[in-house]
Formats: structure tokens, C-alpha cells, sequence
């Protein structure tokens, strides 16, 4: 249990049967009446985000959820599947459910599966991947602007803007909650 006044961004918490995780909150006392605190927070199931306000100093459930590493496999017609590195044990995750999260995964990488008990929630990017660039249009002889940018398309499916300079065949990274071109990879 955790109440309201102790909320943390991050903070998983469990309401009307569906598992939260906090993305804002905002205590608030009005000059008349009760105070109250306002917060955002995001479905782990769905991932849609709602708001809602809940009276200060309530208690509400906390939704224990574990987070494994695991290494993405490979595709299986309309699932991808993942293997814990310990256990050997393999997740199927419909392709429906993680359809963002695959533009930045590629076979091999290790992840962290995201479960409440026995149900699979969904997966935690890192916060940059490295990804190939396969296919960019050539740059413009003689176009030196300082801030010009082509369109690149990588080898998970990404269409990102990169630096004139890129070419097909590199290996850049990118930001996974932007999906904007960070630098070069080494």
C-alpha cells in the first residue's frame, strides 16, 4: 500500500483492477475544501494515459511488477520471442502489443521484459540503440548548411533524420522515447 502523498514518478500502483505506472503527479490545496493530488498516469496493460485525482493521504495498492532480461530472438509469424539468459525461458509477445518498441529492436538485443506475476506487461527500451542505416538519399554537392538533414531508413523499420554526412552501410544511435538521430556509433 502507498499513499497518495507518497507518490514517485515511476511508482507502479494498482486501481479499479488496472496496473498504473505514475508519469506526473501534483499535490494541490486549494484555499477552501480538501487537498487533493492530481497525477497522470499511464495503463501497463494498454498504454493509454489517463489523469486522475485522488484525495490526499489515501491509500492505494501497489502493483508489484518485475522486470527480467531477456534476448530478442527472432519472429515467429505474428509473434516475437524473447529468451531469459538464465533460465532459458521463452516469451511470445504479439506483435500488435510492442509495435513502436520494434522499431528499435534487433535480434539479439537484450531487453528488459516488464510482468505482474505471470502476465507479460510489455518491454523496457534502453534509453539509445544502435540500428544501420540500409537506405538514404545522397547529399547535395556543396550543401554545407550546418543543420541540413536527409531522410535514412534503418534495418528495424525506423525512418529517422540524420546529418548529411551519414551514409548507407553505418551504424548510428538513436534515442528511443524521441526516435531522433543522436550521433554517430563507434
Amino acid at each position: 500500500m502507498i499513499s497518495t502523498n507518497d507518490f514517485k514518478t515511476g511508482v507502479t500502483i494498482e486501481v479499479e483492477g488496472n496496473i498504473y505506472s505514475v508519469i506526473e503527479f501534483q499535490h494541490v490545496k486549494p484555499g477552501k475544501g480538501g487537498a487533493f493530488v492530481r497525477s497522470r498516469l499511464r495503463n501497463l496493460r494498454t498504454g493509454a494515459i489517463i489523469d486522475k485525482t485522488f484525495n490526499a493521504g489515501i491509500t492505494i495498492n501497489t502493483a508489484m511488477i518485475e522486470k527480467a532480461p531477456m534476448q530478442y530472438l527472432y519472429v515467429d509469424g505474428e509473434n516475437h520471442v524473447f529468451m531469459n539468459n538464465e533460465t532459458y525461458e521463452q516469451v511470445e509477445l504479439n506483435k500488435s502489443r510492442i509495435e513502436n518498441e520494434l522499431l528499435y529492436l534487433t535480434e539479439g538485443m537484450t531487453i528488459n521484459i516488464i510482468f505482474y506475476g505471470e502476465e507479460v506487461l510489455g518491454l523496457e527500451l534502453p534509453d539509445k540503440v544502435v540500428v544501420e542505416v540500409i537506405e538514404t538519399a545522397g547529399s547535395a554537392r556543396g550543401n554545407t548548411a550546418s543543420n541540413a538533414f536527409k531522410e535514412a531508413l534503418t534495418n528495424t523499420g525506423l525512418k529517422v533524420l540524420v546529418p548529411l554526412f551519414i551514409e548507407q552501410g553505418e551504424k548510428i544511435i538513436v534515442s528511443t522515447s524521441t526516435g531522433k538521430y543522436d550521433t554517430r556509433a563507434k
